[in-house]
């Protein structure tokens, strides 16, 4: 017997690793940009390998979206961890939500994971969970201190912090091409104009304004970023809509 005889499991092995490499890049790169709905198949033409090699190594969506994201998850969880051991309850939470809302903000695969169930992720089961612990754990002392309304409840800040974070996604991207456009202007116009609405940030707006309602007395603190123009407004909402356009897509012709 050669010694190539022996080279066709290592070899296999080799090869098995690389494609799970590749569907796993791929896998990020399509969730990112298109959602947890992506259709598998976009997954793996863009890693290279046919649809049998994806379902070999991932059987499920559900699989597959456990270890794309399992770390991102776990450092979420990191950060209820130090927002509970905050010397200062009201910081703990604000920074521990603007840990979350930019995680949301970077690409839309996370925000359905964090804004939404999807059976059979167990490492997302295990997040939600701690996710609303930590919450919980906020809202007592900050009632305890008076700081927010007695009537308030966990799970009243955690629906309104899932439908604040699902518009996320179109606010970031709304805002990022209305920035874009407004770079374009001329530069003495641009330096006497308001400052811009930043698309990554542009949610410390909006949960600046849901967190102010939470308190028994708001601060009247300066909000965090612009208002939105009408013109914005009018792009966030069609970014929220079924009809709109995933990366690739084309404009119809009129």
């Amino acid at each position: 017997m050669t010694d190539g005889a022996h080279d066709g499991a290592p070899r296999q092995r080799r090869d098995a690793r690389r494609n799970r490499e590749l569907l796993l890049e791929a896998a990020h790169e399509v969730f990112t940009e298109q959602g947890l709905d992506a259709a598998l198949d976009v997954i793996a033409r863009r890693a290279g390998v046919g649809n049998a090699t994806l379902y070999r190594h991932f059987p499920t969506r559900a699989a597959l979206v456990d270890a794309v994201f399992r770390d991102s998850l776990t450092g979420t969880m990191d950060a209820g961890e130090r927002a509970r051991k905050a010397p200062d309850a009201w910081a703990g939470l604000t920074g521990y939500l603007e840990v979350v809302f930019g995680a949301l903000a970077a690409d839309r695969g996370s925000n359905d994971l964090m804004t939404t169930h999807l059976r059979g992720v167990d490492s997302l089961e295990a997040v939600h969970e701690h996710n609303r612990r930590t919450v919980d754990a906020l809202l007592t002392r900050l009632r305890d201190e008076g700081t927010v309304r007695a009537d308030v409840t966990t799970e009243d800040v955690l629906f309104g912090l899932a439908a604040l974070g699902r518009a996320v996604p179109a606010l970031t991207a709304a805002t990022a091409t209305a920035t874009a456009a407004t770079a374009t202007a001329a530069t003495a116009t641009a330096a006497s104009a308001p400052a811009a609405v930043t698309g990554p940030d542009a949610w410390r707006r909006p949960l600046a304004l849901f967190l102010g309602g939470l308190r028994t007395a708001p601060a009247a603190a300066a909000l965090p970023a612009p208002a939105l123009t009408a013109a914005e407004l009018g792009e966030v909402l069609r970014e929220l809509g079924p009809h709109r356009t995933r990366a690739g897509d084309r404009e119809p012709r009129a």
